[in-house]
């Protein structure tokens, strides 16, 4: 096994320690957790995330070293609320991911009410003064090389997550990708942005996401990995080593499918060679152990997740002979192969019922009448 040379020192808890109290709260109120995440053992549920003694493990952003923890928190669906809804569970989890050494969330003004209630926290909380903030834009313009649609995004996303700069801008999904990302280019230039990112979850847009990073035009690289899903591993993430280029992760989990594919199985042995308590973070484990990954961003609403997510940033990694083992041993379980055909969620529909459900099933409705 091998243990992450590029590591710091865990922060200061001592102004977290009311929030992180509160955020144990709330998790218990909130109920028992999934029985994959469950196998974590008591101690991962129980306690805070800061009383760990571990250091967690960071990557740097070769183009231009800044210094990123290896686990981030994204925000798609897990964070989109209808107005009005509490957002206590939500601040809960973004309480506990800084206490416990997080330093990366990842956002969307396509991600309902996720934009604005991560604004609310980061302003809210001491403790997430030095996250890096991963944002998108999306824009068609109203004509061909029209920027003004994707300017009022960047002033709009400004406002809402409370910073004169935002750290990471990434195309999103690569929409409009030709003039979006000089534009962003030129933000950097200006002192808007610090880095110049693309995105996409669709294992079909890698070629195009490698090219762009081939080219040398941006920073960081956002793109699907996980044990199921590993087509990233030939030719994007060498290039993004060559280049020097961040890898932002997205559906390391496979959107919970994952999760509910090993749901009654047990964790396996040899598990305990690296580190892994819980299914959770021998997933995250095997993407945080890629040598060109820089963060692999995961989304949950539940605190006590959010708790066992942390142990995956810390700790000794497999190495590349234990990764296949990772991989021979999944494909042992039924329906690990079949992960690709099954709906985001699996189980789990009813528990993100924001904006952009709201607006998809209104969508539905119409073209069912």
């Amino acid at each position: 096994m091998q243990n992450d040379p590029t590591t710091i020192d865990r922060r200061s808890f001592l102004g977290a320690a009311g929030m992180v109290a509160g955020a144990a709260a709330v998790g218990a109120a909130a109920g028992g957790t999934g029985s994959a995440y469950a196998q974590a053992g008591s101690a991962a549920q129980e306690a805070p995330a800061s009383q760990s003694s571990e250091p967690a493990i960071i990557r740097r952003i070769g183009r231009t070293g800044r210094r990123v923890t290896a686990l981030g928190l994204g925000t798609f669906l897990t964070f989109d609320l209808m107005p009005g809804d509490p957002r206590e569970r939500l601040r809960a989890v973004v309480a506990r991911y800084a206490a416990g050494g997080g330093g990366v969330i990842d956002t969307s003004p396509l991600y309902g009410s996720a934009e604005i209630t991560i604004g609310a926290f980061l302003s809210e909380m001491a403790e997430t003064r030095d996250i890096f903030v991963a944002n998108k834009i999306w824009s068609t313009g109203a004509y061909l090389g029209d920027t003004s649609h994707a300017t009022a995004s960047l002033e709009q996303s400004r406002l809402r997550v409370w910073r004169p700069t935002i750290d990471l801008m990434q195309c999103h999904s690569m929409t409009n990708a030709g003039v979006v990302v000089p534009l962003l280019r030129a933000w950097k230039n200006e002192g808007h942005i610090a880095h110049v990112g693309v995105t996409h979850h669709e294992s079909s847009y890698q070629a195009e996401l490698t090219r762009f990073v081939e080219r040398g035009e941006v920073d960081v690289v956002q793109t699907n990995y996980s044990i199921f899903d590993r087509s990233a591993e030939e030719r994007l993430l060498p290039a993004a080593a060559d280049q020097g280029v961040g890898v932002f992760v997205n559906l390391p989990l496979e959107k919970a499918r994952l999760m509910h594919v090993v749901e009654g199985h047990p964790l396996p042995e040899f598990a305990s060679e690296f580190e892994a308590t819980s299914w959770a973070q021998f997933f995250l484990k095997w993407v945080i152990a890629h040598p060109a990954v820089t963060c692999v961003l995961c989304g949950t609403s539940d605190p006590d997740h959010m708790a066992d997510n942390l142990q995956a940033m810390r700790g000794t990694l497999p190495d590349a002979a234990m990764r296949r083992r990772m991989v021979r041993h999944m494909e042992t379980i039924p329906g690990f192969a079949a992960i690709g055909t099954m709906a985001w969620y699996p189980g789990k529909d009813a528990l993100y019922q924001g904006q952009i459900k709201q607006a998809q099933g209104l969508a539905r409705a119409r073209l069912a009448g």
